[in-house]
């Protein structure tokens, strides 16, 4: 069988599926999400053996340690899996909502009525866990889903979906197949070909680097939600209390800085660099943080802080996933703001200041996704928000923005009803 028609015959049974699907009520989809999440559990054995086989794999490469720390799935990630699925389940199903409702002068009656989107292939790279999330928020909602992983988890994507699969089935003897499927093959050829096939597949998300998403971009013919990369600021203005900026900057880089959500460049009041700057130096060198500063901030810190290098221009744009921090002085919040807009990715950005006013220009002026006061980045996730596990987090500007869950899964009909209304 040709790869053209792999990809056909997948894309088929997900749309045949998916009409399945729109079709269940809120507690068979919700006993389906309990059973995959106890099964995944119940599982976790098999889940790490198939997983260490991709780990061991990707040892033997030259993958970065940031990429290498999303492929692992110990207990805690396996836990963190069922738990987002059982959270899901608790969700109030997005399907069938009301979304405005009205009736005409001549008595049509409308109602806008929150549907699913029908066929999602998720593209991403690297993290298992997404094979979960994806899946089980994209049953809730009503979709199927087509999962295309990296090459490098292949057999942690595998076991995931077979798992979840197997579990809806032992529940449900009816539920479809092609509701959940894995890419069976690892050529790179297999994306454009799937994402060809206009008459079965309804959207893409693709999650990863830039790369990855300019390239899925490019060869799409069906509409693409891009969760770009996540270069984040946060901006430490004058008015801050200095404590909190300090446990808000660690935080935001250091509790897990190979994610999206982790701040990629620190922005200083130049009224409070000299003060801020030494006092969070000291906290990065606790974890070895290197910092990339421009010629105000290396003027500071020289001589005081060891992992310190000039920042070029390139550094400003840069999604480090690691250690790494670009650091810069700049005159107050509107040049705080400037900066933001040129150089970043639209993802999360914060600023941290005791001024309201202050604040509220910061909230207004920067165009991101998710923008914080007085709280780190870290925060930008679906779980985070309570939206359960989340499918990613869109960059976009049009239609789904931040982190997308149940209903940023659906689309939406009108139902007219009528008693015998002509149009004169």
């Amino acid at each position: 069988m040709s790869l053209r028609e792999q990809m056909t015959e997948l894309a088929r049974a997900a749309k045949s599926a998916s009409r399945e699907l729109a079709l269940l009520d809120a507690s068979r989809k919700n006993d389906c999400l309990n059973a995959m999440a106890d099964a995944i559990e119940r599982n976790a054995g098999q889940l790490k053996s198939a997983n260490a086989v991709d780990v061991e794999a990707a040892r033997g490469s030259d993958m970065a340690p940031a990429m290498l720390d999303r492929l692992v799935l110990d207990d805690k990630r396996i836990a963190a899996m069922a738990k987002g699925l059982r959270e899901v389940a608790e969700l109030p199903d997005p399907v069938g909502r009301i979304l405005h409702e009205t009736t005409r002068p001549n008595g049509l009656k409308l109602k806008k009525v929150a549907t699913p989107i029908g066929v999602i292939v998720i593209i991403f790279e690297s993290r298992p866990n997404v094979t979960a999330d994806a899946a089980g928020l994209c049953f809730k909602s009503g979709n199927a889903t087509i999962l295309r992983g990296g090459k490098e988890a292949m057999n942690s994507n595998r076991a995931i979906a077979e798992v979840m699969l197997s579990a809806a089935t032992e529940r449900f003897p009816g539920f479809p197949k092609g509701a959940i499927q894995v890419v069976p093959v690892t050529e790179r050829e297999a994306i454009p070909e799937l994402l060809g096939l206009t008459e079965y597949v309804d959207l893409c998300i693709p999650r990863g680097g830039e790369g990855l998403i300019k390239a899925v971009a490019e060869c799409s013919r069906v509409p693409v939600i891009k969760h770009y990369k996540g270069v984040c600021h946060l901006f430490i203005d004058k008015g801050a209390d200095m404590g909190m900026a300090e446990e808000i900057a660690l935080n935001a880089k250091v509790q897990r800085p190979g994610v999206c959500n982790a701040i990629e460049t620190l922005l200083v009041d130049r009224a409070v660099a000299g003060e801020f700057l030494p006092r969070i130096a000291r906290r990065y060198a606790e974890h070895n943080v290197e910092l990339r500063a421009d010629a105000e901030a290396l003027q500071i810190l020289s001589g005081n802080y060891d992992r310190l290098k000039p920042a070029v221009e390139g550094d400003w744009f840069e999604e480090y996933l690691d250690l790494v921090l670009a650091v810069r002085v700049v005159d107050g919040v509107d040049a705080a703001i400037a900066h933001i807009n040129q150089y970043g990715s639209a993802h999360s950005d914060g600023i941290v200041t005791g001024d309201e006013a202050t604040a509220d220009k910061f909230l207004a002026g920067v165009d991101s996704a998710a923008v914080y006061w007085n709280a780190s980045t870290r925060f930008t996730d679906g779980g985070q928000f309570g939206m359960g596990a989340e499918i990613g987090i869109s960059t976009d500007r049009i239609g789904a923005r931040g982190p997308m869950g149940l209903e940023e899964l659906t689309t939406y009909k009108w139902l007219c009803l009528g008693s015998g209304q002509l149009r004169s």
